[in-house]
């Protein structure tokens, strides 16, 4: 059998490899086919119907998204017949859409939305009834509004196929189907992680962030509040495509100058608190290994996943860095030494941070993140909502100049900024790991092995005559598999990262928005991991424990990596729930 099929599209020849679909030899084409369910890999469905297609010789029109090729197929992607079933299935749809599209989030960037403007669709023309359903905005990170939901599936899809959290799906059937949780409950009290790949997938605005820009615009105008604003490392290589710059585009200068016109006082950068987290994680796995602890030791940074284990493993959250997270940390350490540096009491300090990351906003409200008795982080706003809050307040951010972040805590080493990517906490952890335990500088920095997207990676490393057995996992399907084999004791790794989304935080659910033409198509992912180990690459400091704010901290405040005050602070501690 031949391994490529040759066939004629719009009357244009193309040859494809076999198995490929109608969908994805048109594009080899150059012909673009709209698409509202399909996403590669995870909801091939075809049942939206808009990327129907004819074909010659079949009694009906088939969904290009599900139809594989064969020899010889002639396929018809704009005739007059197709064109007219997609605007109908478009225009049925929006009989039962909430169109308040002038102040919805996705306004603009609503894939439904875009698609009936394409088609020339009149949202008005079927009138009848509709199905009424309250937003569900209970959740700390995650609202839903399903009077904007299409029955896509591709929320339920990336929740279960991604994550294996599965906390979403179709209820009830015909005119009553719509997404929803087991026995009608709220987000708020399932499994659910925060995780937003279900927002990242959504084609309109059924799924969003719960904004928190109002409550930093309060803090900012309020005289009695010291703002403090910190960026998290992936958000530099994503934030420009929000103002139309190419994927992966490092804005962190311009990022650094918007938020100095938004009002903010104190504009850091959490690269510092990622240093500070390897500081302590490392030291921590150092103890352990020598001291008997508990191995694999497993990070704590991604609080999607730190949610995960303690729903789906409690039996394993001893294996957990006690670490807080880069977030908390940053939080931590401004309402303590900062506010103690500046003579501000800690609850008259306003804390923000901006995040990739929609579980960073139930993360701040957990319990044991309050170092100074008053919460470490006091607002979280993902590069989505810093993006609108730019727009909102005028500011021309592709006219802004390249500016600095403040010290101390603008300081942030290489091996912080590639935290944004999977892999990077485990390379970052080895950098400092070695040379502490071996006691000389390394030869070379770049653990190449720990990098890329596959969803989980190996390697094995010989630091101070041990053989130090390392894995590392992005997406909550992978890290199930670590830890199934943890609990089965076929893993003999000493340490292990997870990071709740595919690829990491450079895929954030709280990252900008693709459209599924750009998620099937593009790898918008691996461009920008591609540009933070290029920045780190190219940076002088590259290494946490060599950050001389780092070091100028624990000489002043800390001590040491680890010590009691170090753990009051900086570390925490995590609590059993129910599965479901």
């Amino acid at each position: 059998m031949s391994n490529v099929i040759n066939l004629k599209i719009n009357n244009t020849p193309v040859s494809v490899p076999a198995g490929s679909t109608i969908l994805e030899a048109a594009r080899a084409a150059g012909i673009r086919i709209p698409t509202l369910c399909y996403l590669k890999d995870i909801n091939a469905i075809g049942a939206c119907r808009v990327c129907v297609v004819e074909v010659k010789g079949a009694r009906s029109l088939v969904a290009s998204c599900v139809y594989p090729v064969n020899e010889g197929m002639e396929v018809f992607t704009s005739t007059p017949k197709v064109i007219q079933s997609r605007k109908t299935t478009v225009e049925l749809m929006l009989s039962d859409h909430n169109k308040n599209c002038l102040s919805c989030v996705r306004s603009t960037n609503c894939e439904l939305q875009n698609i009936a403007e394409e088609l020339g669709c009149n949202a008005q023309k079927y009138i009848g009834e509709t199905k009424f359903y309250p937003v569900d905005d209970a959740h700390a990170s995650i609202v839903r509004d399903n009077s904007k939901c299409i029955l896509c599936r591709r929320c339920v899809a990336a929740c279960k196929n991604y994550q294996t959290v599965s906390v979403i799906g179709a209820n009830a059937r015909g005119f009553d189907t719509h997404i929803g949780c087991l026995f009608e409950k709220s987000l708020n009290e399932t499994a659910c992680v925060g995780c937003g790949q279900c927002i990242a997938v959504c084609p309109t605005g059924a799924l969003r962030e719960k904004d928190e820009i109002d409550n930093v615009v309060r803090a900012l105008n309020d005289p009695t509040k010291t703002v403090v604003v910190g960026t998290a490392p992936s958000v530099r290589v994503a934030l420009g495509e929000e103002f139309g710059l190419p994927i992966g585009a490092n804005v962190e200068g311009k990022m650094a100058a918007a938020l100095r016109r938004l009002g903010f006082k104190h504009v850091f950068d959490v690269d510092f608190a990622a240093d500070m987290t390897i500081m302590e994680e490392g030291y921590e796995f150092i103890g352990r290994v020598k001291n008997g602890g508990v191995l694999p030791m497993i990070t704590s940074c991604s609080p999607g996943w730190v949610k995960f284990i303690e729903h789906n493993f409690p039996e394993l959250i001893p294996h957990l860095s006690s670490t807080k997270s880069p977030q908390q940390i940053f939080g931590a350490i401004a309402k303590t030494y900062y506010a103690e540096k500046l003579g501000i009491n800690p609850k008259d300090m306003y804390v923000v941070t901006i995040m990739p990351c929609t579980a960073k906003k139930f993360e701040k409200g957990r319990q044991h993140q309050d170092a100074a008795g008053v919460p470490d982080i006091d607002a979280v706003l993902t590069t989505r909502e810093l993006a609108r809050f730019v727009k909102r307040q005028g500011v021309m951010f592709n006219e802004l100049p390249e500016e600095p972040f403040d010290t101390p805590f603008g300081i942030g080493s290489g091996a912080g900024l590639i935290f944004g990517s999977s892999g990077g906490v485990m390379e970052a952890a080895l950098r400092t790991v070695a040379e502490v335990l071996d006691g000389k500088p390394l030869k070379n920095l770049d653990f190449k092995d720990v990098r890329g997207m596959e969803g989980i990676k190996e390697a094995s490393y010989k630091i101070a005559g041990l053989t130090v057995k390392v894995a590392v996992a992005s997406g909550l399907k992978n890290a199930r598999t670590l830890m199934e084999k943890i609990k089965k004791g076929e893993a003999d790794y000493h340490f292990i990262e997870i990071m709740a989304c595919p690829g990491g935080c450079i895929n954030g659910g709280g990252q900008p928005i693709k459209s599924a033409e750009v998620r099937n198509f593009t790898d918008y992912r691996a461009t920008r991991m591609k540009v933070i180990y290029a920045s780190d690459k190219a940076m002088t400091l590259r290494k946490s424990h060599e950050n001389p704010a780092v070091k100028e901290i624990y000489k002043d405040y800390f001590g040491e990596p680890n010590s009691h005050r170090a753990h009051h602070i900086l570390h925490t501690q995590y609590t059993v729930r129910d599965k479901y």
